[in-house]
């Protein structure tokens, strides 16, 4: 038998839902100041919430959230909110403001002791995510409340799909500027009186339907089409899954393209470092640049259920930003954002950009998370080159490869406080010893190496490239710690994946190689020439020749002319006694690299198993390769 204290308390109430744009960007730029001006700007949220007959229910991290009895003074005290504030904002330099996005909503709520759930509340949070830094957005119903009651200008925003709502909210900007006051801009559609006569409303009918199809069929661009999980060509993670595309350059100037694709890159390299997503690589992404390729197609070759994409325009000092992340499965749109800000100001965008892809998707960051994640690069000028030898280390031949390693040069000599050229020319100068061109070369790596970790000890990439070198010199246990590590501290980096697994098939471990490689080509579908190539590795060393073959092709489709795979496959064709092929496989090898030796090459090999090795030896000899 249900007592009054089982009974359900029920109401209508006004809710005001507010949170602060960028709380994680501020709090590790600043954290003291920060905490400091949130408990000042919440003491002046409270003050007002009281003198307008409202109460604050609860106020967690950087979100407060009160009730009203009337939706009047719930809106009327959302303005005056961020009225104060933006004079408080005055006087503190951008990366300082503590903006605040209020939505306000009216609706049904179940009220437990002081505290307040239901529908009407959660409609309030999705509101205000939908609201600008410094604004107030309100519901259809809210609006249909105040608009004869208060003199403020409205604007009506659309109809959004939003996150655990089972239906599309309608959703309206208060214009808060006097001279907008009594305005209405972008009203809703209104909907047909039910009092109409039938034969009035038949006719009525065909003639809407045809105007709506002759616009849908000119003007209108359809739904996104859902993508089919059946269709996915890998299975779907049990963690939200995601592609960031390239984003669209409309400047029309070439050379605003390394700009459009940092702005991409940023927003990877960040998601990448948490282990509550699944990321999609770089490489893979950009495969679909500059291609008419619709979200289905990416979402189910990709195997993700989330795509961001976007488009940059950028004109002297101003850059104009579109960012959209969609559900492909569902086929909606999540939320779209358009930005204009000046140059200055770019990389705390691709911050707040981030931030509201994880906040999206539901990713709370712990503080270690949150440090690396907003560790960034703030010097354009870098970004562009750092773009650039990413581009060239993926090309994989050794005109590429040598470029690669000037442009770490110039940056060190331009900006020697950044990591980023040290990083650079240190994986330069291990691929020149790998490759058996400059042996001495993998001293030089090492000490980058270190000198990065010793300016950034969470850098993932400097981790990697101290794996490799431990592997090569032959200290595989320490080469595996640093590969762990490095996976520890970007989970989605394909490529710490897949140099893991060159270290562990180095370490003679070839199964566990395979299946690291294998991770690696999971997060980034369309790799570089290299995973195909070490995965042909591990399956000849195993013996499955007609196996490895298969990796050394798809290899050298991505890579012509890359040196490995040539020696690679001349060596598989021999040990499948397939003469003439392993000898037209070694003439291209030799016409790549004039001056090459196979006990050069070979004494270059750190792996484990020297009996493995001296049969690979063996085997380019009997290609007729030169000692």
């Amino acid at each position: 038998m249900s007592t009054d204290q089982d009974k359900v308390i029920r109401k209508l109430r006004a809710i005001l839902s507010a949170d602060v744009k960028g709380y994680s960007l501020l709090m590790s730029d600043d954290e003291a100041f920060t905490i400091r001006t949130l408990k000042e700007y919440r003491g002046i949220m409270s003050d007002l919430i009281k003198q307008h007959n409202g109460r604050v229910v609860d106020s967690p991290g950087d979100n407060v959230l009160a009730e009203f009895a009337s939706v009047v003074d719930a809106v009327t005290c959302a303005t005056e909110i961020q009225k104060v504030l933006k004079e408080k904002n005055k006087n503190l330099p951008d990366n300082r403001k503590l903006e605040f996005r209020i939505g306000v909503n009216i609706g049904d709520v179940v009220q437990d002791g002081d505290r307040i759930y239901g529908n009407g509340v959660n409609v309030a949070a999705r509101i205000e995510g939908l609201s600008e830094p410094g604004g107030v957005s309100i519901s259809r119903n809210a609006y249909g409340q105040i608009k004869d009651k208060l003199t403020f200008g409205y604007e009506y925003i659309g109809e959004h799909e939003v996150k655990n709502i089972k239906d599309p909210i309608r959703v309206y900007k208060v214009l808060l500027d006097s001279e907008d006051a009594g305005k209405l801009i972008g009203e809703e559609p209104r909907r047909p009186k039910k009092k109409w006569f039938l034969p009035v409303v038949v006719v009525a009918a065909i003639i809407a339907t045809s105007i709506v199809w002759y616009f849908y069929q000119n003007t209108i661009k359809p739904e996104i089409e859902p993508a089919l999980i059946e269709n996915m060509a890998y299975p779907l993670p049990d963690k939200p899954s995601i592609a960031v595309l390239p984003f669209d350059n409309m400047t029309g100037d070439p050379e605003q393209e390394y700009f459009s694709d940092g702005v991409s890159e940023e927003i990877i390299t960040a998601l990448s470092k948490t282990d509550q997503l699944f990321v999609i690589a770089r490489n893979s992404t950009f495969s679909y640049k500059d291609k008419p390729v619709k979200v289905k197609q990416i979402a189910e070759e990709l195997g993700v259920r989330y795509v961001l994409e976007g488009s940059v325009r950028k004109s002297e000092d101003q850059v104009r930003i579109t960012a959209q992340l969609i559900d492909a499965i569902s086929g909606h749109h999540l939320w779209a954002e358009r930005y204009d800000i000046e140059m200055k100001n770019i990389f705390s965008l691709q911050d707040e950009i981030t931030l509201k892809i994880m906040s999206s998707l539901q990713v709370k960051l712990t503080e270690g998370e949150q440090a690396r994640i907003w560790s960034k690069i703030n010097n354009l000028d870098i970004v562009f080159k750092m773009n650039e030898a990413l581009s060239l280390w993926r090309v994989g031949t050794m005109e590429s490869h040598m470029r690669y390693g000037q442009i770490g040069q110039e940056i060190i000599d331009m900006a020697p406080e950044s990591t980023v050229g040290y990083l650079i020319l240190g994986w330069h100068h291990w691929f020149l010893a790998m490759n058996g061109i400059s042996p001495d070369s993998i001293k030089k790596a090492f000490n980058l190496a270190q000198k990065v970790l010793s300016m950034d000890e969470f850098n993932a990439s400097a981790h990697a490239l101290l794996g490799s070198i431990f592997s090569a010199a032959r200290q595989y246990e320490k080469a595996i710690a640093e590969g762990e590590r490095s996976i520890e501290l970007e989970p989605n980096g394909a490529m710490a994946h897949g140099l893991l697994g060159l270290t562990l098939l180095l370490a003679s471990q070839y199964d566990e190689a395979i299946e690291y490689l294998n991770r690696g080509i999971r997060l980034n579908p369309f790799p570089a020439y290299w995973y195909f190539q070490h995965l042909g590795s591990c399956y000849s060393l195993k013996g499955q020749y007609e196996k490895a073959l298969t990796f050394f092709e798809k290899a050298l489709q991505r890579s012509p002319n890359n040196l490995e795979t040539h020696l690679s496959l001349a060596a598989a064709y021999v040990l499948l006694e397939r003469q003439d092929e392993a000898e037209a496989a070694a003439k291209k090898a030799i016409g790549i690299y004039h001056n090459f030796s196979v006990e050069r090459y070979i004494s270059a090999i750190s792996i484990k198993n020297q009996a493995d090795l001296k049969k690979f030896g063996d085997a380019l000899r009997k290609a007729g390769l030169p000692e």
